[in-house]
């Protein structure tokens, strides 16, 4: 059995531009909006059964409403789907839906542990798009990688996407591309910028570096600071104290004579030196 992309000791991500038609960009905008929503829908869920707990008073029809909430945020993806019958869609990809759970979910999580990050909070509509979705690989494949999957590399133009198809991209490194076949392919995230431009980033893992390690190992070095010099290191090497005020020390004196002489001149002339024109001369 393969391992799992958590268990690979390399990870890698890359993030290329696509040209998608205007069918997949309609995809592409339908599965977004769609993945917001589900996303709110669970943080209005959870933000309305926040307040009905604080009622104390034993009401039966508030009780029933808590029982409601707690057993749809059990299962949210079966019950917001069939409350809001849209999200049956068949243009809608599955797993867009089960990733927009899990990010809320890890929003949450993520406020436990730093408290600073935040409540989850609703997302706006923007003029970005963004979605995610999961590289899914058939259970007799014995080595995953980037071109059996679900969201698969077809040639070095062409990749495969889930509901969208066939999609033209550019710019995979090359290092990437030549380990295709022992690299699987994780989360995806499907996106359009502010300037109407497309992208799919992708997550990666391999059990080989995607960088070649430098093995070279140099001898430590010590470094010492002290009042003669900036530093000194253990290889005999000094730096000296910045010297910065020394070398505009002339500059300065030069203007500051300028200036004395202007306003001698102006106190002759018994007039202020501020209505001097030669002070915005210096």
């Amino acid at each position: 059995m393969s391992k799992t992309m958590a268990k690979l000791p390399y990870h890698y991500g890359v993030k290329v531009r696509v040209f998608p038609s205007t069918e997949q960009k309609r995809l592409i905008k339908h599965n977004s909006d769609a993945c917001r929503f589900i996303y709110n829908e669970m943080n209005g869920m959870n933000r309305e059964l926040f307040m009905l707990k604080q009622v104390k008073l034993p009401i039966a029809i508030v009780q029933t409403r808590i029982e409601t909430l707690k057993q749809r945020l059990k299962k949210p993806s079966t019950s917001i789907s069939n409350i809001h019958g849209w999200l049956n869609d068949p243009d809608l990809d599955s797993l867009m839906k089960a990733n927009a759970i899990q990010n809320y979910r890890a929003a949450w999580n993520l406020f436990r542990k730093v408290h600073q990050s935040g409540v989850p909070v609703f997302h706006k509509r923007k003029t970005e798009q963004k979605y995610q979705t999961s590289c899914m690989y058939a259970g007799k494949l014995n080595v995953p990688n980037m071109v059996n999957g679900s969201v698969r590399l077809i040639d070095k133009q062409r990749l495969q996407l889930p509901k969208l198809g066939t999609m033209r991209f550019k710019g995979i490194p090359d290092k990437v591309f030549a380990h295709r076949n022992n690299t699987r392919i994780g989360t995806t995230t499907i996106s359009m910028d502010a300037t109407g431009r497309y992208y799919v980033s992708m997550q990666l893992a391999s059990e080989q570096p995607f960088v070649e390690i430098d093995h070279i190992k140099q001898s430590p070095v010590g470094i010492d600071l002290n009042t003669d010099n900036f530093l000194t290191d253990s290889n005999g090497n000094v730096v000296a104290n910045p010297r910065y005020y020394r070398s505009i020390k002339g500059k300065l004196a030069k203007a500051q004579r300028k200036l004395s002489r202007r306003a001698l001149r102006a106190k002759k002339e018994q007039r202020p030196l501020r209505n001097s024109k030669n002070l915005f001369k210096i």
